[in-house]
């Protein structure tokens, strides 16, 4: 389905209410043709969370959690531990 669109003199264009509030992505894939996606996405401050391998570590540290609850320590033990 195509529409016309003008754009106004401040360069912006609506794509009307039904999307007021989303975040799209606007590829320009030539000159004067851009591709407009609706979507969610990943602030660049937790990008490093979906890189493959660290995703893998992330799982063993969850699946470790949670095989391991919180147990009740011992400063001095931990103290003397570092010693050693």
């Amino acid at each position: 389905m195509s529409i016309i669109k003008t754009v106004g003199r401040s360069g912006q264009i609506s794509l009307g209410k039904k999307f007021a509030g989303q975040t799209v992505m606007i590829d320009e894939v030539h000159a004067g043709v851009w591709i407009v996606k609706a979507g969610q996405f990943i602030p660049e401050s937790e990008k490093w969370l979906f890189v493959s391998n660290v995703q893998e570590d992330l799982n063993e540290a969850i699946s470790w959690a949670e095989e391991n609850p919180p147990r009740e320590t011992s400063l001095e033990d931990l103290e003397n531990q570092g010693r050693k």
